[in-house]
């Protein structure tokens, strides 16, 4: 009786442990199928901004299909760009799910002085180190560290964000956020986000760059005409978010037209994609003339694969 009931109780051990097993299997499934969900939900909502901003996209002061928008609140800065890019998916899709593609992209902005990807023990971190428009040690630049989850990439969405809690000159709070979806004609809509949070401290430091070195420099919402007719740009705070997320922007289209030539002439190409862009939008992006872009951004790659 008694090896009965040992025997009772093992086999309900092994029962209420194949539960167990088989209860976590299936609450994995249904995270996936429910991570899944939300993919393809991103995908479609993405899909739907796309169609909601066609007309913006066709007409619009920028000479390509891209919509800008930002936004300023008493402590928050975002802006955000829609833009058909001309490269297939898959490109876009295996180029940038790779994480160490990423700082061949960033370091091609004007004020990203290095960039570094690293997985360690707080996770996985992409830290950019800010600065002027000349060549900086990076001891006199700015150091932010953004952590980010597993980039999400299938066959229809991709997704990748990076969050930084502390910044340079009482900011904080900053968020990338990267995501785009196949078009049928080949080409890829792609939405950007760059956004960033600011104190006192903050406040006090941009109030300080606009009545200085950035005076009268625009952005790109157009708020009214001017006396001859010309289209009359927004300033102020607004302008620089607009500015940097532009940067940014053309940082990764550049990226991905510098894959088109061959692996010894892409970095070349990379830059004189970002520069030749940038003057389109000379009134707001122009710094600094050709050769002395290329000089500084040569060095500061140099400089970016002896320190990785």
């Amino acid at each position: 009786m008694k090896q009965y009931i040992q025997h009772r109780q093992v086999g309900a051990w092994h029962f209420f442990a194949m539960l167990s097993m088989l209860s976590v299997f299936m609450s994995e499934k249904v995270f996936a199928a429910d991570n899944s969900v939300a993919v393809n939900a991103s995908a479609v909502a993405l899909k739907n901004k796309y169609t909601e901003l066609s007309k913006q996209l066709e007409n619009n002061q920028f000479n390509r299909a891209l919509y800008l928008h930002s936004e300023e609140t008493s402590r928050d800065l975002k802006g955000e760009i829609y833009a058909v890019v001309d490269y297939p998916f898959s490109t876009f899709n295996s180029a940038l799910s790779n994480p160490a593609h990423w700082c061949d992209a960033m370091i091609l902005n004007l004020n990203v002085k290095y960039c570094h990807m690293a997985n360690n023990q707080n996770g996985n971190i992409l830290t950019l180190n800010i600065g002027k428009k000349h060549f900086q040690p990076l001891a006199d630049t700015y150091r932010i560290e953004f952590k980010y989850p597993d980039i999400i990439s299938t066959p229809n969405y991709f997704m990748a964000e990076f969050d930084a809690k502390e910044g340079p000159l009482g900011t904080s709070d900053y968020r990338i956020l990267i995501e785009a979806t196949p078009l049928k004609d080949g080409h890829t809509f792609l939405h950007f986000t760059y956004a960033y949070s600011f104190g006192v401290a903050g406040r006090l430091a941009m109030q300080t760059y606009l009545s200085t070195i950035g005076r009268g420099k625009l952005g790109f919402t157009i708020t009214g005409k001017q006396a001859g007719g010309e289209p009359k740009y927004i300033q102020g705070i607004r302008g620089v978010v607009e500015r940097n997320t532009m940067r940014y922007y053309l940082a990764v289209d550049a990226y991905l037209a510098g894959l088109t030539a061959p692996a010894d002439d892409r970095l070349d190409k990379s830059l004189q994609t970002w520069y030749r862009n940038s003057e389109q939008y000379s009134s707001q992006l122009h710094e600094v003339e050709l050769d002395e872009y290329l000089d500084m951004k040569r060095k500061e790659y140099q400089r970016q694969q002896k320190q990785q």
